[in-house]
């Protein structure tokens, strides 16, 4: 029997990401509990990867399962940056953000009855400096409040962002080359190439 790959996220942008690799899979969204501090900013988006991956595999158990669990911060100084938990957190996100270059870190892990395998993929973004007025009119969207660090740079925030270094798809939360690489380990390959 062919092996399943289950997309342990509920983020419509990953979902986007798989379709337009061309990877057939079904979405079961982790409960695993999200860790913000107290490690590396950068082990914290891998560490979540891995722990919604294990999460939702272990509900499952089964050999013929391959999850793939992702999570991604945004690192400011050393600082990480998960989801807002208000407007007003929002704000004070994107302020930090205004005319200057931060980190988004998006950490993604396999987990299958074989084992296990996990990274990490790190995108520079420069934003350019914003107005305070142009930070209230861009929450006032909606759609800071899902995303780390405040801003979907695939969706109005593309505005902000002045350039970046390294991987596109990792600003939307899947470095997907990385992601496939790991996936191929496992035994699974996009549609188009079975």
């Amino acid at each position: 029997m062919s092996k399943k790959l289950i997309l342990a996220s509920a983020s419509p942008r990953r979902k986007e990401i798989l379709d337009t690799a061309g990877f057939v899979y079904e979405v079961v969204p982790s409960n695993a509990d999200e860790v913000m501090e107290g490690e590396c900013v950068y082990s914290i988006a891998e560490l979540n990867a891995l722990a919604k991956a294990r999460e939702v595999f272990d509900r499952f158990h089964d050999e013929n399962y391959v999850v793939l669990g992702a999570d991604t911060v945004v690192s400011v100084d050393g600082r990480a940056l998960g989801k807002p938990t208000d407007e007003n957190d929002a704000f004070l996100m994107l302020k930090s953000l205004s005319g200057s270059t931060h980190e988004v870190i998006s950490g993604f892990a396999v987990v299958a009855a074989k084992g296990f395998n996990s990274g990490f993929c790190i995108t520079k973004v420069k934003f350019r400096d914003l107005s305070d007025d142009e930070i209230r009119a861009y929450i006032r969207t909606g759609e800071p409040m899902d995303k780390a660090g405040s801003y979907g740079i695939q969706e109005r925030a593309c505005l902000f962002a002045e350039s970046f270094e390294g991987d596109f798809f990792n600003i939307i939360g899947l470095p997907i080359e990385k992601a496939f690489m790991l996936l191929k380990e496992f035994g699974i390959l996009p549609e188009w190439q079975k």
